[in-house]
């Protein structure tokens, strides 16, 4: 860590990276964690939320963006409707960098539909939890393992790539989804998914389950965890520290009930607290968030991490006063970063500084006392936030000017 001494009272001052990287005291992570991929899953898990339905140009357009922000896979389900093939198919011919992977049951039929998409990538995926198989497909532990190698073998006679996902993996018998595991790896499978379906672990949990099926097979690993518990992102990443190699995400974490980890906090977790130098274009994080905000009339939570209303917004007056001075008091990243904008609500919290920058706003040049006025005449008027304004350059310059004066 690099100090520099500013002026006789030897004031220790750091910078904005430097600041940051003091977290790493108690963040440190183990130096061997491999590169990750990041697979979208907006146009087949987040389809599966609520009220949300996207019509084939959305699909298209949905792609276009993520492809171009940089993720390493897309995914669609080609098997929910004629028009939902259609798009499979526009997608695996439209060119993209990122893998398509058409999403389908294991069943011979269902890939013999991917194949009519051209796809190259599949995922195939199976419950392998008892409750699952004996409730929803009513089927023994021995059938599944049958089905599920089928289905590989299957797909690799077909010159198929494939990720198989074993659904529930994190309710199922341990021994029973090692056996599955090294079941469909010895048949080929080229990717192994593992998803906490009902959000049911924690963090150690997540670690836990990828490290049980590391031990077993070599097979790359991927984490599709759901967010019941609020625990989406938290769990993705501890599956990253176990061995998994690909984490499924969606924008804002749309998906079946409450969704799984959303694609911005992922992405900024890897490059913040992993270091890991990811090929995606961090500032269109907002641009994509809007998008889907658009498309599904599914309006985004002002308190969203990274991409809401109020990821930027600044409202107590120390906390003001400390952003005039040094935004990295309170932002981990600039809001520019990641597309958003900064805010200062202004009302009775706002104190001298807000104060302060409100009156060269206005275009005033206040005396400390002034502002000490405006600010106590704010706390009397008893109204809460009376307005937010979003900076410029322009007016975080006067923010600057109300710093050098106080």
């Amino acid at each position: 860590m690099k100090f520099e001494l500013n002026g006789s009272n030897s004031e220790l001052k750091m910078t904005e990276t430097e600041s940051r990287n003091l977290a790493n005291n108690y963040n440190k992570v183990h130096n061997d964690l491999g590169d990750v991929l990041i697979l979208d899953s907006t146009l087949r898990e987040g389809e599966q939320a609520p009220g949300v339905s996207f019509t084939m140009r959305q699909r298209l357009q949905i792609a276009w963006m993520l492809d171009y922000f940089g993720v390493d896979a897309i995914e669609i389900s080609p098997i929910i409707s004629p028009d939902h093939k259609e798009s499979c198919k526009r997608l695996i011919k439209a060119g993209l960098s990122a893998n398509i992977l058409a999403h389908v049951r294991a069943l011979p039929e269902d890939i013999d539909v991917a194949l009519d998409c051209d796809a190259s990538w599949i995922a195939v995926y199976h419950s392998v939890s008892d409750v699952h198989l004996e409730h929803k497909l009513r089927i023994s532990r021995e059938e599944a393992i049958t089905r599920a190698v089928n289905a590989v073998e299957y797909a690799k006679s077909h010159g198929l790539r494939l990720r198989f996902t074993l659904e529930d993996a994190s309710r199922a018998d341990s021994s029973f989804l090692k056996s599955i595991c090294k079941e469909i790896a010895e048949a080929g499978v080229d990717r192994i998914g593992l998803p906490d379906t009902l959000g049911i672990l924690r963090p150690k949990g997540m670690y836990n389950l990828v490290k049980t099926v590391r031990d077993v097979v070599n097979t790359p690993l991927d984490v599709h965890c759901h967010n019941d518990l609020g625990l989406a992102t938290a769990n993705s990443l501890a599956g990253f520290e176990a061995g998994a190699s690909q984490i499924h995400v969606t924008i804002n974490g749309l998906g079946e009930r409450v969704g799984i980890a959303p694609l911005a906090e992922v992405v900024m977790a890897l490059a913040l607290i992993y270091n890991k130098k990811l090929k995606v274009k961090l500032d269109m994080l907002r641009e994509l968030s809007d998008l889907i905000d658009m498309y599904t009339g599914v309006r985004t939570p002002e308190s969203k991490p990274i991409v809401g209303e109020n990821a930027y917004k600044h409202k107590a007056g120390t906390h003001i006063a400390a952003i005039i001075r040094k935004p990295a008091a309170y932002e981990l990243v600039p809001p520019r970063t990641v597309g958003n904008r900064r805010r200062i609500i202004f009302g009775e919290l706002s104190g001298k500084h807000g104060a302060a920058f409100l009156l060269r706003v206005l275009g005033l040049n206040p005396s400390m006392e002034e502002a000490v006025k405006l600010a106590q005449g704010l706390k009397r008027l008893r109204c809460g936030d009376l307005f937010e304004l979003s900076l410029s350059e322009e007016l975080e310059g006067e923010a600057l000017k109300v710093e050098d004066k106080f």
